[in-house]
């Protein structure tokens, strides 16, 4: 059996190392996408929203089978239609509500969608290290918030359920299962995007997401480059 020379065996370690790099910085981006989150997060008082729930499976053994999303009953929205998932069935559950909610505008809801709750087939349940895009339509935005809370229940296939129903405390610290949070804008006010700029948000936020992972392989290239540098400098030598 050949064995390195000590010199090419401490030339190869850069090789390794950098690998290591690159997995570590890879997972950087990805962790920070780990929990259920609403995408844009943000959206106009008084606007019909596009809100996007971004629910990735953390579990290394079961899939998520079923995502049942709480609307707020205290500021309703009046309107809510959902965009179909293939390999899944959707249910919007219109609530009467306890107590008439009075809006700025001067309107009154006496009924309103409290839930959205999907449904994986057979052989459509999101696998471990996948996830899964639910969208919704909902307006008017209410006016009278500056924020909306959006719990959502992740059911699994072993029968366990995660709730993504935890406030963010004034710290800031994120908790461990934090609520998805959308943040309410008044209308036309100066530096806050328009309905219409929201896509343009999202996009943005997007592109932070994709320009950490290529920032993460420029790295994790140079790295590796090094350690090839540092290879061929030893195999001159040897010769």
């Amino acid at each position: 059996m050949s064995v390195l020379p000590f010199a090419r065996r401490r030339a190869a370690r850069p090789l390794a190392v950098s690998a290591t790099a690159l997995a570590l910085t890879l997972a950087v981006p990805l962790a920070a996408q780990a929990h259920v989150r609403v995408d844009p997060g943000q959206a106009t008082a008084g606007s019909y929203a596009v809100l996007t729930f971004r629910v990735p499976t953390e579990s290394a053994t079961a899939s998520t089978t079923k995502v049942v999303v709480d609307l707020p009953a205290d500021h309703p929205f009046s309107s809510v239609s959902y965009q179909p998932v293939p390999g899944w069935t959707t249910k919007v559950v219109t609530t009467k509500l306890t107590k008439p909610v009075e809006t700025k505008a001067g309107a009154t809801i006496t009924e309103a969608p409290t839930q959205v709750i999907w449904t994986a087939e057979s052989g459509h349940d999101v696998a471990p290290g996948q996830f899964q895009q639910f969208t919704v339509a909902a307006g008017p935005v209410p006016d009278d918030v500056t924020s909306l809370e959006l719990p959502a229940h992740q059911t699994y296939s072993d029968g366990s359920v995660v709730d993504w129903d935890e406030a963010t405390p004034a710290s800031g610290d994120e908790p461990e299962h934090p609520a998805p949070v959308l943040q309410v804008v008044p209308a036309g006010e100066p530096g806050h995007a328009s309905p219409e700029a929201s896509d343009d948000s999202d996009g943005s936020s997007s592109g932070v997401a994709v320009g950490l992972g290529v920032g993460g392989l420029v790295l994790g290239a140079a790295g590796l480059g090094a350690g090839v540098v540092a290879l061929r400098r030893t195999r001159r030598a040897d010769a």
